[in-house]
Formats: C-alpha cells, sequence, structure tokens
C-alpha cells in the first residue's frame, strides 16, 4: 500500500528564493513533509539531514566495514560493470577529464592508493555519476526519503525507459577526491547521501557565484584557488565580501542543495554517496527561466548568421547541446508532469512516487498552478521568438494550458462553495 504525501492548501509556488540565512539548518526525521516542503523547497534553502534518514538502507550495512567502503562486497555485486571516472589532477575545459573503467579495475586502484598513503605521485581517481541502480535494478541499494519524492525529473525518465536515462547516482572515491566549482545540471535541486565517509561542501546562494567570474564570464574552477586574487582578471571577487557556507557532512547525513546554488565538493576520508537530481513545482520556474537565459545566450552567439535558413531550429539544436534539453523536450517534460497530475485530480487516482508514495489533492493542485504559471510563458516566450510551432504541433501548448486553467478555475470555485458552507453551518 503507497504511502500519503500531502501539503497544506495555501501553500503557493514562487519564483525566487524567499529569505536570506546566516546558517545552514540541521534537521532530523521528526520534522514534517509538509515543513520541509515549506520551509525548505519553496524558499530554496539548503540543511543537513541527520543520519536517522538513513539508517535502514542495505548500503550502509553492507558496503561498510569498519567505517570504510567494504571493497570485497562491492567487487562481488559489481566487479564486471564499467563506471565512469574522473581524474581530479587532470583539468578539462571547467570539468574534470573523465573515463571509463571497470570496477574491479577501479576498486583495485582504490586499495592499491590506499595501501600506499595516498601518495601524490599516484592519480586522483573519482567514480562520479555512475547509474548504479538503473544498471543494477534488482540489488536493495536504497530508499528515497519521503521529503525528496515530488522529483518530477526522474518520474519522468521512469516512465519513459526508452530514454535510457535517470538522474539518479553513485559516487566513490578516496579521501582527497574533489568536485570542482558548479550548479547542478538543468539548475535542478539535489540531495546526497553519505552511505560511509566525510565531505566538505562549500556552498554558494544565487548570484554570488557572479564574484567568482573572470573578464569573460568564466566560473572559477576552483572556488578556493589562489588566482581568485588576481584582480585583474577577477575584478569582482572579494573574500570578505562574498556570502558562502561551509559545511562538514558526516556518514549517513543528507545534504539538500537548492536550486542554482553554486557547490564545491570535497572528501576528507574514503567516501561513497547517493545523489540525486531533482525537480518539482517548487523550482519548475528556476528550470524554466534558466533556459531561457541559455537560449538568449545561445541566440546571441550565432546573431551574425540570423538570416541563414533554419536559424531557430539551429538555436534549439545549439541549446540542446549546451544546456542539455531544449524547448520542444522541455515541453514534453512538463506535460507529461502535468497530464498526471490532471489525470489524479480528474479520475481521483494516484499519482504513484518511487513505488512507495502518493501524491494527496493539495500536493497536485499545487504542481498544477506551478505549472500553469510555466506554461503561460513558455507559450509566450515561444511564440515571442517564433518557435512555437518548432516547439510542439496541433496547438497541445495552449490546448494544455487551456485543461489546467479550467481545472484549477472549477476546483477553486469548487472549494470556495465547500468553505462557504462549512461557514454557514457553524453560524447556525
Amino acid at each position: 500500500m503507497s504511502t500519503p504525501i500531502e501539503i497544506d492548501n495555501n501553500l503557493h509556488p514562487v519564483d525566487e528564493d524567499a529569505c536570506a540565512q546566516n546558517t545552514i539548518d540541521r534537521i532530523d526525521s521528526t520534522v514534517t513533509y509538509n515543513d520541509f516542503f515549506s520551509k525548505y523547497l519553496i524558499p530554496n534553502r539548503p540543511c543537513i539531514i541527520s543520519s536517522q534518514a538513513t539508517e535502514s538502507w542495505p548500503c550502509r550495512r553492507e558496503w561498510v566495514l569498519d567505517g570504510a567502503p567494504n571493497f570485497n562486497v562491492l567487487r562481488t555485486l559489481f566487479g564486471h560493470s564499467v563506471v565512469p571516472v574522473a581524474d581530479c589532477n587532470r583539468k578539462f575545459y571547467n570539468s574534470q577529464l573523465k573515463d571509463d573503467m571497470s570496477m574491479r579495475s577501479y576498486l583495485e586502484y582504490w586499495v592499491d592508493y590506499k595501501q600506499n598513503g595516498y601518495s601524490k605521485s599516484m592519480p586522483l581517481l573519482y567514480l562520479k555519476d555512475w547509474h548504479c541502480t538503473k544498471h543494477f535494478p534488482n540489488i536493495s541499494v536504497y530508499e528515497v526519503p519521503q521529503y525528496f519524492v515530488s522529483d518530477w525529473l526522474n518520474e519522468y525518465y521512469i516512465a519513459h525507459p526508452e530514454l535510457s536515462d535517470d538522474y539518479m547516482f553513485v559516487y566513490m572515491g578516496p579521501k582527497e577526491t574533489w568536485t570542482p566549482l558548479h550548479a547542478d545540471v538543468f539548475t535542478s535541486y539535489s540531495w546526497s547521501a553519505n552511505i560511509v565517509g566525510k565531505k566538505r561542501w562549500l556552498l554558494f546562494p544565487p548570484h554570488e557565484e557572479d564574484h567568482l567570474r573572470d573578464l569573460y564570464g568564466q566560473l572559477v574552477y576552483d572556488a578556493v584557488s589562489e588566482e581568485l586574487n588576481d584582480h585583474t582578471k577577477y575584478r569582482t571577487y572579494n573574500s570578505k565580501e562574498l556570502r558562502s557556507f561551509d559545511v562538514i557532512q558526516e556518514a549517513g547525513e543528507i545534504i539538500f542543495v537548492p536550486s542554482g546554488w553554486h557547490h564545491q565538493v570535497w572528501n576528507l576520508e574514503d567516501t561513497i554517496s547517493v545523489n540525486h537530481n531533482w525537480i518539482n513545482g517548487c523550482n519548475i520556474a528556476n528550470v524554466w527561466l534558466a533556459l531561457k537565459r541559455e537560449l538568449r545566450s545561445v541566440m546571441k552567439e550565432v546573431e551574425d548568421c540570423k538570416d541563414m535558413n533554419n536559424w531557430n531550429e539551429h538555436c534549439q539544436l545549439m541549446l540542446k547541446a549546451s544546456y542539455g534539453m531544449d524547448y520542444k523536450q522541455f515541453l514534453k517534460f512538463i506535460s507529461f508532469i502535468a497530464k498526471n497530475r490532471l489525470h489524479a485530480m480528474i479520475k481521483k487516482s494516484q499519482v504513484i512516487s518511487f513505488n512507495k508514495y502518493c501524491f494527496g489533492r493539495n500536493h497536485c493542485s499545487f504542481d498544477l498552478r506551478a505549472l500553469k504559471g510555466v506554461l503561460e510563458d513558455v507559450v509566450a516566450d515561444a511564440q515571442n521568438l517564433s518557435v512555437y510551432d518548432l516547439m510542439c504541433e496541433n496547438n497541445e501548448a495552449r490546448v494544455l494550458l487551456e485543461d489546467i486553467t479550467s481545472f484549477l478555475e472549477t476546483s477553486c470555485n469548487i472549494e470556495n462553495v465547500i468553505s462557504f458552507d462549512e461557514k454557514e453551518s457553524k453560524t447556525q
């Protein structure tokens, strides 16, 4: 039987960060879903969740031995698989050079590196972005905590196996492996749970990263690099005025990284973690605004070719290459979620998340309100840029928008009548 997930009916999506903060909260599993939704997701605030949330995960029992990775178990379970590995000492554009290795070879490297006292003469290799659950669906690894189950991104990809993708990853590597400064794909949220080991996170609220860009707008590779003190190159950098949060994440703890927060991460010990990227009604407006900005950047870049045939189509191709999504794919994504929510509300069916949770009517209504606001702007922007017909066929975007609007107006009228009747009965 599925577990209901519901929120208060007076919660509303917002378009930007609702408040500033001076510290990152540490919370435990007594915090309700509604409180997490209203205090962290909607206002886009980071937090760290205590290790209680991961205590029952199979991976925390089976992948760990004496507070360190259990290499024998990992080799037995996954030794034959091929995994993506980054070389932390080799820069590739503004990221790290990646290649594939067999898990068996990677674990042999890790054991050897550890036995050699983490020698600086050896490569510093970090297994990243491994789709473990996709490749090993029959191995029980972890269960998504209730706070993160409103996950449109993975809801979409799980329902479309033909796309052969998801945004659920495992990371593992020896101490001193690290990830350069970045913001997550699509301006999504992310959550990261340490199965074993300890991480240091350096997080920057939205727009603070602008002070970490050089004269050409290029983001610095390493946020603690001495090169930032070269004020001929980084003119707006001031370490005393820059807002950031420097936090340690212990074994078992989960960190929630909000939408659009740039961050850099170091493994302070041999570490394994589970990571998800995700989108929902609280940050979908951020995702859409980032997509709009990226398209305008692409259009500006090839503005001198504007008279060429199929210029708009070419811009969409470039957008997909740089951002990972174009307008057509974004519309498919939000249309899928909207239709799921409409079907659940009209047919009184359930939207099931991660085979365990189902969303209540207030939650579905919240999602539809967020989708309506975004879809209105998608239609207007696509029309303004003359890409509406490229984005959809048979006017499907406007038809869907009309369906959502009609349902929300009808639903609102019914709720008002019920509310009025309840007030009347109390006065009699």
